[in-house]
């Protein structure tokens, strides 16, 4: 009976593992990332370059939004519409094949649990993939500081938006809801990706809504991520100033949070959820032994 079991889930792996092919897109993706870090390091920093540009734009247009509705008197509108209008951001990176930190800590952390990739290499994959992303950030920064692009009720927004990160890091409990929003933040991003990845969304329309409401929501209700934050505090640092000391703070601890949220809650569980190599053994061990 145990072997007739045994080799009916063996026969059956897609309905006892229905995540198998989110597994594998996944790991044929850390392949290519990490051949890309190697020998070809300087494309895989401007691909990442240009996620931290994509972010620099759609953060504007969502201040923009919201500075303009609040002046009208409609704050409650602009907040939901610039929130929106910052969910294409996520369809920009995929569909231009660049690469993000955050939804690179998933990736990362299954190769991790099946050995594709060693903790070393991993992290420098993550390394990388932050400094690219800071980077473009920076270019777009540079190109705002000598424009009027962040200056009135646009640049007020993002301002006070920035006063509120930062004081997340005035008291421990602040920390602590900085850190679950970042939880949360990257969870939402990392949920987009494995609808995006598993193989029972096939076409782009209905990859295009999962990525806008994943942002959606995350924007909307104020979850912080660690890129999006280090992107926004050099805009805002080069136009209005800032306090260094807070903003490294800040994203130090959404980093932290958004790995938890995307590298195990997403990564981590995923991973192991839809390891069948237990079922592979005990199919061996039925097979009898001539």
């Amino acid at each position: 009976m145990a072997e007739t079991q045994a080799a009916t889930e063996a026969a059956a792996p897609n309905q006892l593992f229905p995540g198998k092919q989110f597994i594998s897109t996944v790991l044929e993706a850390l392949d290519t990332k990490t051949r890309m870090t190697g020998n070809i390091a300087q494309r895989y920093l401007m691909r990442a370059a240009m996620a931290g540009m994509i972010v620099a734009v759609f953060y504007i247009v969502n201040y923009a939004i919201v500075g303009t509705f609040a002046e009208l008197g409609a704050a409650g509108v602009g907040k939901f519409l610039g929130a929106l209008a910052f969910g294409p951001a996520l369809v920009f990176i995929y569909y231009t094949k660049s690469e993000l930190l955050t939804s690179n800590m998933m990736v990362v952390v299954i190769g991790r649990y099946y050995k594709r990739i060693t903790t070393w290499r991993g992290m420098r994959v993550l390394f990388m993939c932050f400094m690219g992303n800071f980077l473009g950030g920076l270019v777009f920064a540079v190109m705002y500081r000598f424009s009027t692009l962040v200056g009135g009720a646009t640049g007020e927004q993002a301002v006070h938006s920035v006063q509120a990160k930062l004081a997340y890091m005035d008291s421990v409990s602040g920390v602590g809801d900085l850190f679950v929003r970042a939880i949360l933040c990257n969870f939402m991003i990392n949920l987009a990706m494995l609808l995006i990845y598993n193989g029972f969304i096939h076409d782009d329309w209905s990859k295009i809504v999962s990525m806008i409401v994943a942002v959606f929501v995350f924007a909307f209700l104020g979850f912080e991520h660690s890129v999006a934050n280090t992107v926004l505090f050099t805009v805002v640092g080069l136009t209005h100033g800032i306090d260094v000391l807070a903003a490294s703070g800040n994203v130090a601890v959404a980093l932290l949070g958004n790995f938890v949220g995307g590298g195990v809650l997403i990564g981590a569980y995923y991973a192991y959820a839809n390891d069948d190599r237990w079922v592979r053994s005990r199919v061996r061990a039925a097979v009898p032994h001539s």
